[in-house]
């Protein structure tokens, strides 16, 4: 799971910059302000979100660790990535502002990913 999350990390930071970047150079002239703040917003929280998954990784690779603790902050990050940007690139680059209804689902998610890993680095202190 520890490579797993890796990877998924570093490929959804690779996508948070090419989604910066395209928001940059192709969609500020054709969106709203406030289309390209709620974009924007789902681009930084993907990228914090990506680090926070490679973060799990590597603390995924320590055995004194609570595995299940890591695997369900994974887990939840990705999942967090996926409702919270994704609903917010929908509601941004489509206009259709019922997806945003799944955006607090995400950040959901996203906060249960931190609580895990805060409870899995608690027990990594405690080992040590």
């Amino acid at each position: 799971m520890a490579k797993r999350f890796i990877v998924i990390g570093s490929i959804l930071g690779l996508l948070s910059i090419a989604f910066g970047a395209f928001g940059a150079h192709a969609l500020e002239s054709r969106l709203s302000e406030s289309a390209m703040e709620t974009y924007h917003t789902g681009v930084e929280y993907q990228m914090y979100h990506a680090i926070a998954l490679v973060l799990a990784g590597i603390l995924a690779t320590h055995a004194s660790i609570d595995e299940r603790r890591i695997r369900l902050s994974g887990i939840f990050f990705i999942i967090g990535v996926v409702l919270f940007s994704g609903s917010l690139y929908a509601v941004s680059l489509l206009g259709i502002s019922t997806f945003g209804i799944v955006a607090p689902f995400g950040g959901f998610s996203m906060m249960l990913g931190w609580l895990f890993l805060a409870l899995a680095a608690r027990k990594i202190a405690k080992n040590q």
